[in-house]
């Protein structure tokens, strides 16, 4: 479930208590935690909600200026069944305490060593995530669709990816492009040095 940065903001500060939603089907469930550029907002209610009965007051919750730019919003999407979202603030992201890391043990190597392994073995792309990463040290910055380019792969199945490699705090995602976390440097530093 994607916010907009202002969306995200409003969360934050307590102004945005709503979401609405039209999906084929539910993309979160009441009790789900997604992880945003402001930290993780959690998910305290969910349920199907007819557009008539959509007020000014639900509007203004969810963070849009009134009912008619909600509208305006919602009408871009024909498909799918509306729903209303409760949504607040929860956490820190636990990924910015995770990539800041520089001193590993060798069993914390490890951990790393094998997910990268499982995201390799499960891929239909084959063995990417040590090219990926490396790529993103040479390259710090550079836009997912050069990258991609680069790297001769589609560019949001690489967008896709890399948010995985940011899940276990091996990248950080930029204004533009993305760099290594200080953790990402850290493991691929281990790597070449064959610690």
């Amino acid at each position: 479930m994607l916010f907009k940065q202002a969306h995200l903001e409003g969360i934050a500060s307590g102004k945005v208590s709503l979401a609405f939603r039209k999906w084929k089907k539910p993309a979160v469930n009441k009790g789900s935690l997604i992880n945003t550029s402001i930290g993780v907002v959690a998910v305290t209610g969910i349920r199907e909600y007819p557009i008539s009965r959509v007020t000014e007051a639900d509007a203004v919750a969810a963070g849009y200026k009134d009912l008619a730019a909600l509208h305006t919003a919602l009408n871009k999407i024909q498909e799918g069944i509306l729903y209303r979202i409760d949504v607040h603030y929860h956490s820190e992201d636990p990924r910015i305490k995770l990539r800041e890391q520089t001193s590993l043990t060798a069993e914390a190597l490890a951990m790393i060593t094998t997910k990268l392994a499982r995201l390799d073995q499960f891929s239909a792309q084959g063995s990417w995530t040590a090219t990926v990463l490396d790529a993103i040290r040479r390259y710090p910055c550079l836009k997912a669709a050069v990258l991609a380019e680069q790297l001769g792969m589609q560019k949001e199945w690489l967008k896709l990816n890399i948010r995985k490699l940011k899940n276990l705090g091996l990248t950080i995602s930029q204004p533009e492009g993305y760099t290594l976390s200080p953790l990402g440097e850290e493991y691929l530093a281990s790597q070449s040095s064959g610690k």
